[in-house]
């Protein structure tokens, strides 16, 4: 039977593929066909099809090379019996050429100048062959940038709009990976187009240009460009975080600000704007996340001196929300934030900045929040930080093993032991069922993620901390030698049974021992 159908599929005599504007209703019934069983047909046959089905974008009919376009998109996604890519981009290197022209050539015909199913053809197509399709990118671009000053003035294809700036985002990546000094060619063919839909107000595509903004400039080794930093202050003006659909992508081209230009954003009254942002973000029940995202940049990334003039601030800011509108998330957030603070900054200036604003606040920092919540946290970059943050408290700070705070120490490395170990509380309050959505009055753009225009994850240690439970054995082991048998009398008086065994386990593992 598998010899029948590739014998059948590749028999000119049995197909008139090769004719592509003849028995337009057959061919479709052909191409759907082998759409609806392609996980069942083998991959030579798969790979024939692919031939004849790479022609039929040439097709007038708008339904052959539509179907034509979906069933290449789809024959990219089959996956084998483990779960991997069927088809690789060396299978398609002979058809790369044609595949590419007639995709963009099918874009061209009666009724198809915005075929999703085409344009998502190109962005499969791409993201198969990565860097194989590098030499193709140089005739890409200038397409993909006629066909977005057409649709600009126009948005009316949500789908088509997507992939096409997710192909957009793809030519950026796969070029920039093999040669990053292409950038440049990148910025000087996109910026025009760029700067008109950000000067005609296209709502539809704004969230989308600062996504790819934002992969641009994350590209960029030594000091910002100047054409970007002529666009910053533009990021600050309040209509555009009125838009709900603009923000998450405002956040992180900030975010990418912060990180490549540190002192640039530092310097010249710029902080104060972006602490203005944070101020509105944090506020917001909806966007509160994005809050915690910006402020963590900026403890990340700006100098302390810069920014020690407004920590207090910072700090009430996030205790008056806390007051008002205490959720959840809110609280998950607020404990990544402090523990990010402590790993940054130390834990005697995270009580010092907390005492400043109330007398011994900080126990109660502890006691309902770390110690009551810490096990909420979710996400697996969240938790470390809370850890390693916790570690500060616990190994580095006076205050908290032998001063005010020591009588938290115990229940505190507790905590930290269970969040190794036990699995995330996903409990909620009762009354935040009730919480109500914030209101958006009026048609709001949704924002759209381009998954390759993704920022890709970062380590916040920077590879200092591989492994937060060896680095709890020797900070403790640290902290042993500087006071002997303290930590080892407040442990065995003060750990649940349970948590001292896996903290042996830590101790042994590391091949260290408390004095």
């Amino acid at each position: 039977m598998r010899s029948l159908l590739l014998c059948s599929i590749s028999s000119s005599n049995a197909v008139s593929l090769l004719l592509v504007n003849e028995h337009a209703v057959l061919k479709a019934d052909c191409i759907k066909y082998v759409m609806i069983f392609r996980n069942q047909l083998p991959k030579e046959i798969l790979l024939v099809a692919l031939q004849h089905l790479v022609r039929l974008l040439t097709a007038q009919s708008v339904v052959v090379h539509s179907y034509a376009a979906a069933a290449i998109e789809k024959l990219f996604m089959v996956k084998d019996q483990q779960g991997k890519a069927l088809i690789h981009k060396e299978d398609v290197l002979p058809v790369a050429e044609s595949l590419l022209v007639n995709l963009f050539a099918a874009l061209a015909l009666p009724g198809s100048s915005e075929n999703e199913y085409v344009m998502k053809g190109i962005m499969r197509s791409m993201s198969l062959m990565q860097e194989a399709a590098v030499p193709y990118v140089p005739r890409i671009i200038p397409r993909l940038k006629q066909i977005l000053l057409v649709v600009a003035k126009n948005p009316s294809k949500p789908h088509f709009n997507h992939y096409l700036f997710e192909s957009l985002s793809l030519s950026i990546r796969i070029t920039c990976k093999a040669s990053p000094e292409a950038i440049g060619s990148f910025e000087e063919a996109l910026f025009p187009p760029f700067q008109e839909i950000l000067q005609q107000d296209v709502q539809e595509f704004i969230p989308y240009v600062f996504q790819i903004l934002s992969l641009l400039l994350e590209k960029h080794k030594g000091n910002i460009p100047e054409a970007y930093m002529a666009l910053y202050p533009h990021l600050l003006v309040p209509v555009l975080w009125e838009r709900p659909g603009n923000i998450p992508a405002l956040v992180r081209l900030l975010q990418a600000f912060i990180e490549k230009g540190a002192d640039s954003v530092a310097a010249a009254d710029k902080l104060s704007g972006l602490l203005g942002v944070f101020q509105k973000l944090i506020a917001s029940k909806t966007n509160d996340h994005e809050g915690f995202y910006l402020m963590s940049s900026i403890i990340r990334h700006i100098r302390p001196e810069s920014i020690d003039a407004y920590l207090k601030q910072i700090f009430l800011v996030l205790f008056q929300r806390l007051t008002s509108s205490k959720t959840a998330k809110y609280i998950k957030g607020l404990l990544v934030f402090f523990s990010l603070v402590a790993w940054k900054r130390g834990g005697d200036t995270l009580i010092q900045v907390v005492d400043s604003i109330q007398s011994r606040m900080f126990g109660m920092v502890l006691e309902r929040l770390y110690i009551a919540e810490v096990q909420k946290v979710s996400g697996a970059t969240e938790r470390r930080i809370c850890a390693v943050g916790m570690i500060q408290l616990l190994t580095a700070c006076t205050a908290v093993f032998r001063g005010e705070y020591a009588q938290f120490w115990p229940q505190l490395l507790q905590a930290l032991i269970g969040l190794f170990e036990l699995p995330i509380d996903e409990t909620v309050a009762d009354d935040e069922h009730f919480i109500e959505i914030e209101d958006t009055p009026g048609y709001q753009t949704a924002y759209s993620q381009l998954v390759f225009a993704g920022k890709p994850d970062q380590d916040p240690f920077e590879g200092a901390i591989p492994d937060a439970k060896i680095y709890l054995a020797a900070q403790l082991q640290k902290l042993s030698a500087q006071q002997p048998g303290q930590v080892a009398s407040m442990i065995s008086s003060g750990l649940q049974h349970d948590a001292a065994k896996y903290l042996q386990l830590y101790l042994q593992t590391a091949g260290v021992t408390l004095a």
